[in-house]
């Protein structure tokens, strides 16, 4: 596919507008992350026009990073079809193995699944998300699919809390205003004062658990993993069905055998970091 003169690099009517953070910020990087992320589940190939459609950028700039990220070896094209290759991989590895937290969490966590026989997961913060870095499963018992990378809205599972805990006030104030508060069980918490109450409890006893507020049937009991400094870097939890166990019940069993592998995980990374 040849870039014919229209397709010069120029600013196009219908590209987003873009705040000008600093002199530093690069409009066209920010344009080229925007393609990658167009690409999901739900979207695993896509022609150029639901390319330009999805992040607004004109045909002929969504065309220019595409042919980009083709030559690069990051996208292949099939057809009239663009789909990520599994290259892409490499940009998020990149941050899992830049960190010394994830090669000693996973024998620990792995440990922790086989003594407990529920799966176990491992989460960081990403303003009003978590992702998922790790995860050990035993059985299915969600109907969302988890794998490293999946997100999660934070205000609703247990790991997002426990992250949340970590934030002062300002900061949590501003990360539920930006968060979307919807209902995904009659259980789940929407209103700020009552979020703000089930932080501060969490906060307060350095260990969470939601009881089928993302998930029915789903219960989660979580417990921070924390740097030298002390500062919650990641959160480690336990995932349970209520049709085995009340949330009582699985405090009970789970607690005390989760919060050590928290500790061995934090203890490993204050030692390496």
């Amino acid at each position: 596919m040849g870039i014919t003169p229209a397709d010069q690099d120029q600013d196009q009517p219908n590209d987003p507008p873009t705040e000008r953070a600093s002199d530093s910020y690069v409009h066209s990087f920010a344009r080229g992350l925007a393609v990658i992320r167009s690409f999901g589940a739900a979207r695993p190939a896509q022609t150029l026009s639901e390319v330009a459609a999805v992040t607004e950028l004109s045909r002929a700039g969504a065309r220019r990073i595409l042919l980009t990220l083709q030559s690069l070896g990051y996208v292949e094209a099939e057809g009239r079809l663009f789909r990520l290759t599994p290259k892409i991989l490499g940009l998020g590895f990149s941050y899992l193995t830049s960190l010394p937290i994830w090669n000693v969490a996973e024998p620990v966590m792995e440990d922790l699944v086989a003594q407990i026989h529920e799966s176990s997961s491992a989460a960081v913060l990403d303003r009003t998300e978590i992702v998922y870095v790790l995860r050990v499963p035993t059985r299915k018992i969600m109907a969302v699919n988890l794998s490293v990378g999946s997100r999660l809205p934070a205000y609703c599972t247990s790991m997002g809390r426990v992250l949340l805990s970590g934030l002062d006030e300002c900061e949590l104030d501003a990360l539920l205003v930006a968060s979307e508060l919807q209902a995904h069980t009659p259980r789940t918490l929407t209103d700020r004062t009552d979020l703000c109450k089930a932080i501060a409890l969490v906060r307060k006893q350095g260990w969470a658990v939601v009881d089928q507020e993302l998930e029915v049937g789903l219960i989660s009991l979580s417990a921070p993993i924390r740097n030298r400094q002390g500062t919650i870097i990641a959160a480690i939890n336990i995932s349970g069905s209520a049709q085995r166990q009340s949330a009582k019940q699985m405090v009970k069993a789970f607690l005390e055998p989760l919060q050590d592998a928290a500790r061995r995980i934090s203890e490993m990374v204050a030692l390496r970091s």
